[in-house]
């Protein structure tokens, strides 16, 4: 990395703040803190972070109520903490916009390379080795899709989208006209399996759809709806 990424730890207890950040800081991460949602969402949406690590369970509003703030300003990756494992909290924080999910007690080194990883799968281009000429672009009438660098173009306008929604994006356009059922979604796109509620799908279909539509109707509907069974990628003519 050829600087420094900055980190939001928010978690209420000031043990757990001052775990995370000699672990981050030991990586060459700038850190900064919040012990509560309020100064959370605050801070997230006045400065731009690289990545924040959210907990759930905190003063004020909840992790869940950040996250979902947030997402409605910016696309920055975050990775919630919570002291529950329990299934319908995990899809909770990813409806809410979550990138991925750590339970507590969790290791300071699993979290560090958890970072790490959605660092690179982000959409921050700075932290990625991009190559210029490389063939990873998926090129449709009205939108581009680069892998490599993680960008997305809807009419030559970038596109800004948290990771999760450029992953679901990237599986679908990269098999275009085949349907995917929710659960193939889950399980490929967030390596997830469980059986009961698939809104997870459904919320970032929602919303890819939606920061598309700003900047190109054509490129919004090439997600097409197959009602009873899933979603698909579309290739509209030009």
């Amino acid at each position: 990395m050829s600087e420094e990424a900055k980190i939001l730890v928010v978690d209420d207890e000031e043990r757990i703040r001052r775990l995370l950040r000699l672990y981050l800081e030991r990586e060459g991460f700038e850190i900064d803190e919040a012990e509560d949602g309020d100064g959370a969402l605050a801070k997230a949406l006045d400065q731009d972070y690289d990545l924040i690590l959210l907990d759930l369970m905190l003063p004020g509003i909840d992790g869940m109520e950040v996250c979902e703030q947030l997402r409605e300003q910016k696309a920055t990756p975050v990775i919630m903490l919570t002291a529950k494992g329990e299934e319908t909290n995990r899809v909770h924080g990813f409806e809410a916009g979550a990138d991925d999910y750590i339970v507590k007690p969790f290791s300071p080194r699993e979290v560090v390379l958890r970072v790490k990883a959605l660092l690179r799968r982000s959409s921050v281009t700075k932290y990625l080795e991009t190559k210029p000429d490389s063939q990873n672009v998926l090129v449709f009438p009205h939108l581009t899709i680069d892998k490599d660098a993680h960008r997305v173009l809807a009419d030559d306008i970038e596109v800004s989208l948290t990771p999760k929604e450029y992953e679901l994006l990237y599986y679908l356009a990269k098999s275009p006209d085949k349907v995917f059922d929710r659960e193939e979604l889950l399980k490929e796109v967030w390596e997830y399996e469980f059986f009961g509620d698939l809104r997870t799908v459904d919320t970032h279909v929602k919303r890819l759809r939606e920061k598309l539509n700003k900047v190109s109707e054509d490129a919004a509907k090439m997600i097409v709806t197959v009602w009873g069974v899933g979603y698909k990628f579309e290739v509209q003519d030009a």
